[in-house]
Protein backbone atom coordinates (compact mmCIF):
# COMPACT_ATOMS: atom_id res chain seq x y z
CA UNK A 1 0.00 0.00 0.00
CA UNK A 2 1.54 2.89 -1.20
CA UNK A 3 0.38 6.19 1.40
CA UNK A 4 0.24 9.68 -0.62
CA UNK A 5 0.14 13.12 1.52
CA UNK A 6 0.12 15.83 -1.53
CA UNK A 7 -2.52 16.60 -4.12
CA UNK A 8 -0.58 16.74 -6.84
CA UNK A 9 1.65 13.42 -6.34
CA UNK A 10 -2.20 11.87 -5.82
CA UNK A 11 -3.09 13.55 -8.53
CA UNK A 12 -0.19 12.23 -10.64
CA UNK A 13 -0.78 8.96 -9.45
CA UNK A 14 -4.07 8.41 -10.34
CA UNK A 15 -3.18 9.87 -13.72
CA UNK A 16 -0.67 7.01 -14.54
CA UNK A 17 -3.04 4.59 -13.59
CA UNK A 18 -5.28 5.29 -15.57
CA UNK A 19 -3.20 5.72 -18.51
CA UNK A 20 -2.14 1.91 -17.85
CA UNK A 21 -5.95 1.20 -18.34
CA UNK A 22 -6.70 1.24 -14.57
CA UNK A 23 -10.22 1.89 -12.96
CA UNK A 24 -9.90 3.43 -9.95
CA UNK A 25 -12.55 3.52 -6.72
CA UNK A 26 -11.98 6.20 -3.90
CA UNK A 27 -13.53 5.65 -0.62
CA UNK A 28 -13.45 8.49 1.62
CA UNK A 29 -13.57 8.78 5.24
CA UNK A 30 -12.34 10.90 8.15
CA UNK A 31 -10.52 7.42 9.38
CA UNK A 32 -10.88 6.11 12.94
CA UNK A 33 -11.73 3.00 10.74
CA UNK A 34 -14.72 0.66 11.81
CA UNK A 35 -15.93 -2.24 9.59
CA UNK A 36 -18.14 -0.23 8.31
CA UNK A 37 -15.52 1.53 6.20
CA UNK A 38 -14.33 -1.48 5.62
CA UNK A 39 -16.60 -3.29 4.18
CA UNK A 40 -16.66 0.23 1.62
CA UNK A 41 -12.99 -1.16 0.45
CA UNK A 42 -14.06 -4.60 0.08
CA UNK A 43 -16.71 -3.49 -2.16
CA UNK A 44 -14.36 -0.92 -3.78
CA UNK A 45 -12.15 -4.41 -4.80
CA UNK A 46 -15.45 -5.76 -6.67
CA UNK A 47 -15.80 -2.62 -8.78
CA UNK A 48 -11.88 -1.47 -9.56
CA UNK A 49 -8.50 -2.27 -10.52
CA UNK A 50 -7.41 0.35 -7.91
CA UNK A 51 -8.97 0.85 -4.74
CA UNK A 52 -7.95 4.84 -3.21
CA UNK A 53 -9.22 5.42 0.52
CA UNK A 54 -8.59 8.91 1.84
CA UNK A 55 -8.37 9.96 5.18
CA UNK A 56 -8.85 13.20 6.54
CA UNK A 57 -11.12 14.82 9.52
CA UNK A 58 -12.57 17.65 7.58
CA UNK A 59 -12.81 20.93 9.62
CA UNK A 60 -15.31 22.68 7.46
CA UNK A 61 -18.36 20.12 8.51
CA UNK A 62 -17.66 20.38 11.97
CA UNK A 63 -19.80 23.65 13.85
CA UNK A 64 -18.52 26.21 16.69
CA UNK A 65 -19.59 23.73 19.41
CA UNK A 66 -18.66 20.23 17.73
CA UNK A 67 -16.52 17.67 18.24
CA UNK A 68 -13.54 18.44 15.36
CA UNK A 69 -10.91 18.44 18.30
CA UNK A 70 -11.96 15.29 20.05
CA UNK A 71 -12.93 13.43 17.01
CA UNK A 72 -11.32 10.14 17.61
CA UNK A 73 -7.86 9.54 15.20
CA UNK A 74 -5.98 6.76 15.28
CA UNK A 75 -3.66 6.92 11.94
CA UNK A 76 -1.51 3.71 12.90
CA UNK A 77 -4.12 1.56 13.46
CA UNK A 78 -5.90 2.75 9.91
CA UNK A 79 -3.19 2.28 7.85
CA UNK A 80 -2.98 -1.47 9.28
CA UNK A 81 -6.46 -2.04 8.71
CA UNK A 82 -6.33 -0.37 5.10
CA UNK A 83 -3.30 -2.27 4.25
CA UNK A 84 -4.79 -5.72 5.41
CA UNK A 85 -8.22 -4.92 3.38
CA UNK A 86 -6.07 -4.54 0.18
CA UNK A 87 -6.11 -0.77 -0.12
CA UNK A 88 -3.92 0.46 -2.90
CA UNK A 89 -3.33 4.21 -2.11
CA UNK A 90 -4.10 5.91 1.39
CA UNK A 91 -4.49 9.44 0.08
CA UNK A 92 -3.68 11.66 4.05
CA UNK A 93 -3.77 15.57 3.01
CA UNK A 94 -3.47 17.60 5.39
CA UNK A 95 -5.82 20.85 5.93
CA UNK A 96 -3.39 23.68 4.87
CA UNK A 97 -3.20 21.57 1.56
CA UNK A 98 -7.12 21.14 0.75
CA UNK A 99 -7.47 24.83 2.61
CA UNK A 100 -5.38 27.58 1.53
CA UNK A 101 -5.05 30.69 3.26
CA UNK A 102 -7.10 32.09 0.16
CA UNK A 103 -9.59 29.26 0.04
CA UNK A 104 -12.60 30.90 -0.94
CA UNK A 105 -15.25 28.43 -2.72
CA UNK A 106 -17.95 26.03 -0.81
CA UNK A 107 -20.72 24.04 -2.84
CA UNK A 108 -24.06 23.66 -1.42
CA UNK A 109 -27.25 21.68 -2.51
CA UNK A 110 -29.97 23.47 -1.49
CA UNK A 111 -33.17 22.66 0.19
CA UNK A 112 -31.81 18.74 0.77
CA UNK A 113 -29.44 20.21 3.52
CA UNK A 114 -31.46 21.89 5.01
CA UNK A 115 -33.42 19.23 6.75
CA UNK A 116 -32.98 16.43 9.24
CA UNK A 117 -29.27 16.76 10.71
CA UNK A 118 -28.78 20.28 8.31
CA UNK A 119 -31.40 21.79 10.44
CA UNK A 120 -29.69 21.11 14.02
CA UNK A 121 -26.22 21.31 11.92
CA UNK A 122 -26.04 24.60 9.71
CA UNK A 123 -23.33 24.55 7.30
CA UNK A 124 -22.52 20.72 8.00
CA UNK A 125 -23.42 19.37 4.30
CA UNK A 126 -22.02 22.56 2.73
CA UNK A 127 -18.39 21.06 4.42
CA UNK A 128 -19.27 17.52 3.04
CA UNK A 129 -20.02 18.62 -0.32
CA UNK A 130 -17.07 20.79 -0.49
CA UNK A 131 -14.50 18.17 0.68
CA UNK A 132 -15.49 15.20 -1.32
CA UNK A 133 -15.49 17.62 -4.38
CA UNK A 134 -12.35 18.49 -4.10
CA UNK A 135 -11.30 14.49 -3.07
CA UNK A 136 -12.99 13.73 -6.42
CA UNK A 137 -11.17 16.11 -8.43
CA UNK A 138 -7.98 15.47 -6.95
CA UNK A 139 -8.49 11.59 -7.60
CA UNK A 140 -10.46 11.55 -10.36
CA UNK A 141 -12.08 7.58 -9.63
CA UNK A 142 -14.63 6.25 -12.05
CA UNK A 143 -16.15 5.16 -8.40
CA UNK A 144 -17.01 6.57 -5.30
CA UNK A 145 -18.81 4.41 -2.26
CA UNK A 146 -20.66 6.04 0.36
CA UNK A 147 -22.64 4.08 3.61
CA UNK A 148 -26.19 3.97 4.02
CA UNK A 149 -25.77 4.95 7.69
CA UNK A 150 -25.07 8.54 6.41
CA UNK A 151 -28.43 8.48 4.49
CA UNK A 152 -28.97 12.05 4.11
CA UNK A 153 -25.15 12.68 3.21
CA UNK A 154 -25.85 9.98 0.04
CA UNK A 155 -28.49 11.52 -0.80
CA UNK A 156 -26.84 14.84 -1.10
CA UNK A 157 -23.72 14.16 -2.65
CA UNK A 158 -25.35 12.05 -5.20
CA UNK A 159 -27.43 15.01 -6.26
CA UNK A 160 -24.55 17.82 -6.37
CA UNK A 161 -22.22 15.16 -8.59
CA UNK A 162 -25.33 14.70 -10.96
CA UNK A 163 -26.10 18.18 -11.00
CA UNK A 164 -22.45 19.38 -11.67
CA UNK A 165 -21.79 16.71 -14.34
CA UNK A 166 -18.84 14.91 -12.36
CA UNK A 167 -18.10 11.78 -14.08
CA UNK A 168 -18.14 9.21 -11.70
CA UNK A 169 -20.03 6.50 -10.46
CA UNK A 170 -21.69 6.49 -7.06
CA UNK A 171 -22.41 3.79 -4.88
CA UNK A 172 -24.20 3.56 -2.09
CA UNK A 173 -23.51 0.53 0.54
CA UNK A 174 -25.94 -1.07 3.16
CA UNK A 175 -25.41 0.04 6.51
CA UNK A 176 -23.24 -2.03 9.02
CA UNK A 177 -24.24 -3.17 12.55
CA UNK A 178 -23.06 -4.82 15.61
CA UNK A 179 -24.85 -8.25 16.36
CA UNK A 180 -27.22 -6.69 18.35
CA UNK A 181 -28.42 -4.26 15.92
CA UNK A 182 -26.23 -0.88 16.80
CA UNK A 183 -25.25 0.76 13.53
CA UNK A 184 -21.04 1.13 13.43
CA UNK A 185 -20.00 4.53 14.02
CA UNK A 186 -16.94 6.16 14.77
CA UNK A 187 -18.56 8.39 18.03
CA UNK A 188 -19.60 4.45 19.18
CA UNK A 189 -16.59 4.95 21.29
CA UNK A 190 -17.89 7.98 23.46
CA UNK A 191 -20.77 5.65 24.90
CA UNK A 192 -20.66 4.25 28.12
CA UNK A 193 -21.69 0.73 29.17
CA UNK A 194 -24.84 2.13 29.79
CA UNK A 195 -25.35 4.18 27.14
CA UNK A 196 -25.03 1.47 24.61
CA UNK A 197 -27.60 -0.15 25.95
CA UNK A 198 -29.77 2.86 25.54
CA UNK A 199 -28.69 3.47 21.96
CA UNK A 200 -29.91 0.24 21.52
CA UNK A 201 -33.46 1.58 21.27
CA UNK A 202 -32.50 3.85 18.58
CA UNK A 203 -31.99 0.37 15.48
CA UNK A 204 -34.72 -1.66 18.00
CA UNK A 205 -37.79 1.44 17.54
CA UNK A 206 -36.35 1.78 13.45
CA UNK A 207 -36.23 -2.54 13.19
CA UNK A 208 -40.06 -2.05 14.62
CA UNK A 209 -41.32 0.55 12.63
CA UNK A 210 -40.01 -1.64 9.46
CA UNK A 211 -42.09 -4.51 11.12
CA UNK A 212 -44.99 -2.49 11.60
CA UNK A 213 -45.18 -1.20 8.16
CA UNK A 214 -44.64 -4.37 6.57
CA UNK A 215 -47.83 -5.28 8.92
CA UNK A 216 -49.69 -2.84 6.85
CA UNK A 217 -49.00 0.51 8.80
CA UNK A 218 -49.54 3.58 6.30
CA UNK A 219 -49.43 5.96 9.12
CA UNK A 220 -46.28 8.06 9.45
CA UNK A 221 -47.45 10.44 12.74
CA UNK A 222 -47.94 6.87 14.16
CA UNK A 223 -44.69 5.47 12.97
CA UNK A 224 -42.77 8.98 14.06
CA UNK A 225 -44.83 8.55 17.43
CA UNK A 226 -44.26 5.01 18.35
CA UNK A 227 -40.41 5.66 17.88
CA UNK A 228 -40.34 8.62 20.17
CA UNK A 229 -41.98 6.60 23.17
CA UNK A 230 -39.30 3.83 22.52
CA UNK A 231 -36.55 6.43 22.27
CA UNK A 232 -37.99 7.94 26.20
CA UNK A 233 -38.73 4.43 27.22
CA UNK A 234 -34.86 3.85 27.42
CA UNK A 235 -33.85 7.12 28.41
CA UNK A 236 -33.44 8.74 25.14
CA UNK A 237 -34.63 12.25 25.50
CA UNK A 238 -32.53 14.40 23.51
CA UNK A 239 -34.02 13.60 19.99
CA UNK A 240 -32.61 15.79 17.29
CA UNK A 241 -34.95 14.57 15.04
CA UNK A 242 -37.80 11.47 13.88
CA UNK A 243 -38.20 11.44 10.58
CA UNK A 244 -40.61 9.34 7.80
CA UNK A 245 -39.48 10.96 4.59
CA UNK A 246 -39.39 9.93 0.80
CA UNK A 247 -35.82 8.51 0.49
CA UNK A 248 -35.02 10.52 -2.36
CA UNK A 249 -36.37 14.42 -1.99
CA UNK A 250 -36.24 14.12 2.04
CA UNK A 251 -39.77 15.61 1.78
CA UNK A 252 -41.93 15.07 4.83
CA UNK A 253 -44.81 12.32 4.11
CA UNK A 254 -48.13 11.50 5.88
CA UNK A 255 -48.64 8.64 3.97
CA UNK A 256 -46.30 5.52 4.04
CA UNK A 257 -45.80 4.96 0.49
CA UNK A 258 -42.80 4.58 -2.25
CA UNK A 259 -39.66 4.63 -1.05
CA UNK A 260 -39.40 5.99 2.22
CA UNK A 261 -36.34 6.57 4.37
CA UNK A 262 -37.24 6.40 8.64
CA UNK A 263 -34.34 8.00 10.15
CA UNK A 264 -33.56 9.09 13.60
CA UNK A 265 -31.12 11.73 15.39
CA UNK A 266 -30.44 11.48 19.03
CA UNK A 267 -28.04 12.31 21.68
CA UNK A 268 -27.04 9.23 24.21
CA UNK A 269 -24.38 10.58 26.69
CA UNK A 270 -21.77 12.61 24.98
CA UNK A 271 -22.64 11.40 21.53
CA UNK A 272 -24.71 12.34 18.41
CA UNK A 273 -25.94 8.97 16.87
CA UNK A 274 -27.63 8.78 13.77
CA UNK A 275 -29.48 5.92 11.74
CA UNK A 276 -32.07 4.66 9.52
CA UNK A 277 -34.04 2.29 7.26
CA UNK A 278 -35.67 2.08 4.01
CA UNK A 279 -38.63 0.81 3.36
CA UNK A 280 -40.57 0.44 -0.12
CA UNK A 281 -44.27 0.14 -0.24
Amino acid sequence: MKEIAGIRPMRLWSRSAKSRGKTIALVPTMGFLHEGHLSLLRRARKEADAVVMSIFVNPLQFGPREDFGTYPRDIKRDRTLARREGCDVLFVPSARQMYPKDFLTKVSVEGLQDTLCGASRPGHFTGVCTVVLKLVNIVEPHTVLFGQKDAQQAVILKRMLKDLNVDVRVIVCPTLRERDGLALSSRNRYLSTRERESALAISQSLFAARKLIRGGERSADRIRRMIRNTLSRNGISRVDYVAVVDARELVPLSTIRGDVLIAVAARVGGARLIDNIRVRV
